[in-house]
């Protein structure tokens, strides 16, 4: 199934966008108006009023915070009403559910629904992963618009303290306006902006990290590069914990002239008239089963003949020339478009050992695939493909020092080759990038006058309220032309990144800036905060060796925006937590439970935890059988500044606190294909699974729902295996996106200490 490409539109009206029209597309006197506009094919799914199921070709229409789904395009057919309409608001959620296979096809499934009733709920489906990718942005930036439409009509009524300055900030509106409009002229986008450093031949300290660097840890891994073969770098890991180990860590990395979105559907591939093009190990292969939309099992085999190495390649029967194995397939994309792929041995009974064949293991390795930023006159996308396993050091070790060749006909070489072997075959099929990629068109028009259809807000429900409405194929969906005009479709074709970002910088801003770091109030004498006056049900941790407890080490592992990030993109390392972590309370329920703070047992409603200023309580519910919900309790020794960015987050509302919480998550002993699942980026919570709110007296609780998020049920569910050899470590923190917000600090950390699963406590009713 192939859908035709998702356009994404920039209508300015009224005037040139030298003008500082307002962003939001809201009435403002003597303003343009400013509108983003997402337009493109898709399917609907669904089951029609009679338990059918259906998928139907509709065309979505993004344009600010509304949404329209029409039968044919409305450019083409001027006039035509919708069969669905909605706004986006601070409820709606998007949850990508992976590839499903639908009428013979394999579709990418986006899932909506509201945050507070997952009953409502809807569901469209896209060709290809890379265009789930660009709807999520675009109803990311449509709840955006909706949220400053929210904040704009409302500023009027906020105390002069709190006030949103619009007027104040309006230069720097007009400045980037200025650049977005030279940007468009020669094909960058603005997040250049953000992006550029007038200091490139400056020495960074080493507390200092640029954007460029991957991980938002500092990894325990040392890569050294052992040789370079097809233009392919080869790394091994020589990190003093890996030098006694039977086993090396190796990976190959290689830059592919392709966005990672056509990188990921050529690996995911198992057709094998394109996979013999590039795969010279595992071409042949076939789908045994789909576990999820993030996971399935593949069986393949190969003609052994031209691979020697019996050690390295597990075998001891020569004359069997036919090998064959199974291995399973996770994978997911990351919030900053990065895909990663895991792949483990499997076993599977619709493909037993069968006669002529020997049953091997491939070795466990996996796939990172990560966007380049494009340097100013390159063209194209790039990305950055690595590909790492664990192998036996033995042959390893002769090869890399030059003292035999077998290692060139072993399996492990031949999976590090499928980089060479990819990178050649994408650069020799330019017709594979550009059937995979989307064209973005940018255009000016007047977007002044009549709006109506876009804006009844008395009839526009919530989108999930009107995806899900049923949509049988019956005349009654037919919609009838008038004579109304259309909508002009034509302009300039240009690339043009992503800019929800400069809409929500204009949301919460309050007159009096943030006083650097001073989020307590230094007015107010410190109480004691020793955490042995609350205990939890999990102990806190004495020595590095102890286990099934816990810690707070300090942030210098973590990497945070630094003072000068919204110029040059520097990031430092991460001081001491300004709050403290007093408790942890480790417990299993029947079913994941909410609003633990408010529970008799709680040690916020002991008579030590009432006398605090202020705690922030983390509830990480976590979906097993039973559930799980690790709770954290994190204590300010003074009171809270009122207009301070913590102030701000604890007394905001929930699409502020979504946009703005951030986890930075850190594997710092474990298997590393747990490492690979977890990643070391940060995350913004609120986007990747659904958070709930809870603020009273002197608390606020957070309500992690792990289980609303496919990915991350599948990622928790790894980590559950390997729990209690696992030492993780994480972060909170408030994302700081204004230079007053910055440098960010580290709001709170916590290490847990291989954690046993049994060790959980009942949570009475």
């Amino acid at each position: 199934m192939e859908s035709p490409p998702l356009r994404k539109k920039v209508g300015q009206g009224g005037g040139s966008s030298e003008s500082g029209g307002s962003e939001s597309g809201a009435d403002e006197k003597g303003c343009s108006r400013t509108r983003f506009e997402y337009f493109g094919w898709v399917y609907h799914l669904g089951t029609n009023s009679i338990g059918r199921e259906f998928c139907h070709l509709r065309f979505l229409y993004i344009r600010g915070k509304y949404v329209m789904m029409y039968k044919r395009d409305p450019h083409e057919s001027p006039g035509i009403k919708p069969l669905r309409r909605g706004v986006a608001g601070n409820t709606l959620m998007v949850e990508e559910l992976g590839r499903k296979k639908v009428n013979d096809g394999d579709l990418y499934v986006l899932r909506f629904y509201n945050r507070l009733d997952e009953e409502k709920k809807g569901e469209i489906a896209c060709a290809t992963a890379g265009e789930t990718r660009k709807w999520m942005e675009a109803f990311d930036q449509a709840k955006q618009q909706a949220e400053f439409e929210l904040q704009s009509s409302s500023r009027n009524r906020l105390s002069m303290e709190n006030e949103i300055d619009l007027e104040g900030r309006r230069p720097r509106v007009r400045r980037y306006a200025h650049d977005l409009k030279k940007l468009i002229r020669i094909g960058h986008g603005p997040e250049s902006l953000v992006r550029r450093s007038s200091n490139l031949g400056r020495h960074h300290r080493s507390n200092e990290f640029q954007e460029g660097d991957v991980a938002d840890v500092i990894e325990a891994h040392e890569w050294r590069c052992v040789r370079t073969v097809n233009g392919v770098r080869i790394f091994e890991d020589v990190s003093d914990h890996k030098s006694r180990s039977n086993t090396a860590l190796v990976k190959a990395v290689g830059v592919v002239d392709a966005s990672p979105d056509t990188v990921f559907e050529v690996v995911l591939n198992v057709d094998k008239h394109r996979r013999y093009e590039w795969d010279a190990l595992t071409g042949d292969l076939e789908l045994v089963d789909s576990l999820s939309g993030h996971s399935d099992v593949v069986y393949g085999f190969y003609d052994s003949r031209c691979l020697t190495s019996q050690k390295l390649m597990c075998y001891t029967h020569r004359w069997q020339s036919k090998r064959d194995f199974i291995f399973s397939r996770q994978w997911f994309r990351d919030q900053d478009g990065t895909y990663t792929i895991l792949q483990f041995p499997a076993m599977h009974k619709k493909h037993p050992p069968k006669s002529g064949h020997r049953r091997i293991k491939i070795n466990p390795s996996s796939w990172e695939i990560r966007n380049l930023r494009a340097s100013v006159g390159s063209h194209g996308d790039r990305c950055l493909v690595t590909h790492m396993l664990e192998i036996d050091s033995k042959g390893w070790l002769k090869w890399k020092h030059g003292q035999s060749s077998k290692f060139e006909k072993s399996i492990p070489f031949a999976l590090l080759n499928q980089v060479s072997g990819l990178k050649a075959y994408i650069g020799a099929s330019p017709g594979l990038t550009s059937e995979s990629s989307t064209t973005l068109v940018a255009k000016g028009s007047d977007v002044s006058g009549s709006i109506s259809e876009f804006e009844d807000a008395e009839v526009a429900d919530e989108f999930y309220d009107a995806i899900a409405a049923d949509s049988s194929s019956s005349s009654s969906d037919d919609e009838e032309d008038d004579d109304n005009n259309q909508l002009d479709s034509k302009g300039q074709r240009v690339k043009l990144k992503n800019v929800s970002w400069a809409i929500a910088r204009l949301a919460l801003k309050a007159k009096k800036a943030t006083e650097g770091s001073h989020e307590l109030d230094t007015n107010v004498d410190p109480v004691n905060l020793d955490s042995s006056n609350f205990p939890g049900s999990m102990h806190k941790g004495k020595t590095d060796s102890d286990s099934n407890c816990w810690t707070s080490p300090s942030g210098a592992g973590f990497k945070i925006r630094g003072k000068t990030y919204m110029k040059d993109s520097t990031k430092v390392a991460g001081g001491d937590p300004l709050l403290k972590l007093i408790a942890v309370d480790w417990f299993k329920l029947e079913a994941s439970r909410s609003k633990v703070a408010l529970h008799p047992k709680s040690l916020v409603q002991s008579e030590a935890g009432k006398k605090l200023p202020f705690i922030l309580v983390v509830n990480l519910q976590v979906p097993s059988k039973p559930n799980y919900s690790l709770v954290m309790y994190y204590a300010a020794e003074r009171p809270v500044n009122k207009n301070s960015l913590l102030g701000k987050f604890i007394d905001g509302n929930d699409a502020f606190r979504d946009s703005r919480f951030k986890l930075i998550p850190s594997i710092v002993q474990g298997y590393w294909m747990v490492k690979r699942a977890v990643g070391t980026k940060a995350c913004l919570l609120g986007k990747a699974v659904t958070c709930h709110y809870l603020r009273q007296d002197n608390f606020l609780e957070i309500d992690v729902d792990i289980g609303s998020s496919s990915v991350a049920r599948s990622v928790i569910g790894l980590v559950l295996g390997y729990v209690t050899s696992l030492v993780v470590d994480l972060a909170i923190l408030i994302e700081g996106r204004e230079e007053k917000e910055l440098p960010e600090y580290i709001l709170g950390t916590v290490r847990l200490n291989k954690v046993k699963l049994d060790t959980a406590v009942p949570l009475e009713d």
